[in-house]
């Protein structure tokens, strides 16, 4: 869906030198650094002084999903390296159904080198448990962007997850220049996630440790989560020079009754952990809003369209869409909410759901660069160049911030 507006992608940029893309975690997730912008002001801290940085009675939302080892490299009887790179299930198109799958599921995938490979099956030897499986690959159909794969393998008693936990890779960010270490295994997820379907990391979670959480609850912050698969469109930059026209990628969000409730009984606004947390957080504000417009279908179709809140009414509180969502999940009998989003946040929006956002630093003319320049207006371009001036350091593995852009 197109918009008509300008929105000029070369205003949201800045010149990012190579050696500040942080290209390996710190030994400690917390002694990175991070940058408080509150209201105008800015200081700086390490990321282990955020539980002293938030109020007490904030609500803090958090994206709990798992990065999947996404990466499968087969090779063709004829030696051709075939890398497959699973990003989404297809059938079944549930991720926990899949990932429970025995024998067989098809995945939406990317497939390197997919030139050599026309016809017939390819092949990976993994070992899963001390026992040896054969998981064979076939291409069911493939597009310009993407293509359809079939898994399938015998043993009955191993399931999808245990393949890939056991034969995958973790799929780094193609900016860090360099293959997945041992080391990514770990850090490469938050110590939060439950919920395996991301092919890219939460990033403002990395730096969040059991201590800290600890910390969080002996304050009296709660604590909520919600879940947002990150697909591997969200490394897409905006190549157009009017950012209005970027196809925003759709991502699955998962959400329980349960924190809705919470959340609707909680006076004060969020901080969100994350530009994925917050997009979750303002696509379920918009669906609430369509369901009192009476637009939007059941759950399993249920979505959020690009654009689409640009053509709803804006003034509608956000409790009266929580009850809206919660009264639509009562009469589908379900108390998990899942819907997809293409929200796509540019400068100009308003924000409805948070009162803060913690976040990495960000990409220049990415989708997420503009999602902060939304929430500062032209204070982006102070916190972007304090940040590089003051040796921050940069994208996944990089250091934090914490933006509080008006009263809590």
């Amino acid at each position: 869906m197109d918009h008509h507006g300008f929105l000029d992608t070369a205003s949201y940029t800045y010149s990012l030198p190579g050696e500040r893309i942080a290209r390996y975690p710190l030994p400690d997730r917390d002694q990175s650094r991070l940058l408080y912008y509150n209201r105008g002001k800015i200081s700086h801290h390490l990321f282990s002084d955020l539980p002293v940085l938030l109020p007490s009675d904030a609500l803090v939302v958090i994206n709990n999903t798992r990065v999947i080892r996404a990466r499968l490299m087969f090779r063709k009887p004829t030696g051709a390296r075939i890398e497959i790179f699973c990003l989404e299930p297809a059938e079944p198109a549930d991720y926990q159904q899949s990932f429970r799958s025995v024998s067989g599921c098809t995945w939406r995938c990317l497939v390197g080198n997919i030139k050599k490979w026309k016809e017939g099956p390819v092949v990976l030897h993994v070992t899963v448990g001390g026992e040896n499986v054969s998981l064979e690959a076939r291409l069911v159909s493939r597009s310009e962007k993407d293509a359809l794969v079939r898994f399938s393998w015998e043993d009955r008693t191993i399931t999808f997850s245990e393949i890939i936990e056991s034969a995958g890779n973790t799929p780094i960010p193609p900016y860090l220049k360099r293959e997945a270490e041992a080391v990514d295994r770990e850090r490469y997820q938050t110590v939060y996630g439950t919920e395996n379907g991301s092919v890219a990391a939460p990033t403002a979670g990395l730096h969040f440790t059991d201590r800290m959480m600890e910390e969080l609850m002996a304050k009296g912050i709660r604590t909520e989560n919600l879940t947002l698969h990150v697909g591997a469109d969200t490394f897409v930059p905006v190549k157009e020079r009017n950012a209005m026209q970027h196809r925003m990628h759709s991502e699955n969000v998962i959400v329980e009754t349960s924190f809705l409730e919470s959340w609707m009984r909680h006076s004060r606004p969020v901080i969100a952990i994350g530009t994925t947390t917050t997009r979750s957080l303002e696509s379920i504000y918009w669906l609430g809003v369509k369901l009192l417009r009476g637009t939007s279908a059941r759950t399993e179709r249920a979505v959020v369209e690009q654009w689409e809140n640009e053509r709803l009414p804006g003034d509608v509180p956000l409790k009266e869409s929580l009850d809206a969502v919660l009264d639509f999940c009562r009469r589908e009998h379900t108390d998990v909410l899942r819907f997809s989003t293409r929200l796509m946040i540019v400068p100009g929006y308003r924000f409805r759901s948070i009162g803060g956002l913690v976040t990495n630093f960000h990409l220049p003319g990415s989708t997420l660069l503009l999602l902060i320049a939304a929430l500062l207006g032209d204070d982006w371009k102070r916190v972007y160049t304090e940040a590089l001036t003051s040796g921050y350091r940069f994208l996944s593995y990089g250091d934090s911030s914490l933006l509080i852009p008006g009263d809590l």
